[in-house]
């Protein structure tokens, strides 16, 4: 999010620029290819609408799957009160299938799903399936070198072993995150699945480690942090320290 933008209360804001400093250049060259300034977007497992929302206020046509119907709810919701319209659909995001038509979107976000899905690779094939020739996928992934960096920041230095040892990324038995992505697995995933692997970014290289209180209470903190969380997002060694990584995907 450009800085102008980040209000008072702008930890979040910070938390979510690079991925909206790529989405808004995807929309806007889907956009110019299209000659269509609404586009037709779909947030698989888009929760409460953080992202779908907002897309709906810049006056796309978004549709959210998710599995919780409280999600939906508070999604419904929060659309309502800033006056725009968001399609809420109950499902997982392997069932987009049978959920919304073939060849029917320009964009679909993949954020915080294919961690906890049965199937990364299913549900990335139904997002092929979903999107219209020239669209993409937004794909937004835990890092498990992140993970074995908070891990020992928290003094818990078997469990910061075991993230960087496990295949699938986990920490131990009580982790909550069943799998988390290196960059090159990412690019991996959406290859397999028929997509062209656009750059990876680094998403909260600096703002998880930054105590909210300066970004919040520091007057000019939040912009200077957006700035240095964009630089380093691209950056060959702190893009893969990074809490997420972000990539999209071209069809």
């Amino acid at each position: 999010m450009r800085a102008e933008s980040i209000t008072k209360q702008a930890t979040p804001a910070v938390r979510t620029a690079v991925v909206w400093d790529a989405l808004r250049a995807v929309l806007a060259a889907r956009a110019r290819e299209t000659g269509r300034e609404r586009l037709d977007i779909v947030d698989a497992g888009g929760g409460t609408g953080g992202f779908a929302v907002p897309m709906a206020e810049l006056g796309h046509t978004v549709t959210v799957v998710d599995p919780s119907p409280d999600s939906l709810f508070a999604l419904e919701r929060r659309a309502a009160e800033r006056g725009v319209g968001v399609r809420a659909m109950q499902g997982d995001a392997a069932d987009l299938g049978e959920l919304l038509p073939r060849d029917s979107a320009d964009l679909v976000l993949c954020h915080s799903v294919l961690e906890y899905v049965e199937d990364p690779v299913s549900a990335l094939t139904a997002v092929a399936g979903l999107l219209r020739r020239g669209g993409a996928v937004s794909v937004l992934a835990a890092n498990p070198v992140a993970s074995a960096i908070h891990r020992a920041l928290a003094g818990h230095f078997d469990e910061a072993r075991a993230a960087l040892e496990d295949p699938q990324g986990r920490w131990g038995d009580r982790d909550p995150t069943p799998r988390r992505f290196a960059a090159q697995t990412l690019a991996e995933l959406l290859s397999a699945t028929g997509f062209q692997v656009g750059e990876v970014h680094g998403v909260r290289v600096f703002a998880d480690l930054v105590p909210s209180r300066l970004v919040d209470g520091e007057p000019g903190a939040a912009e200077a942090l957006v700035a240095l969380e964009q630089a380093a997002a691209t950056h060959p060694v702190l893009r893969d320290i990074a809490t997420q990584l972000h990539v999209l995907g071209h069809k």
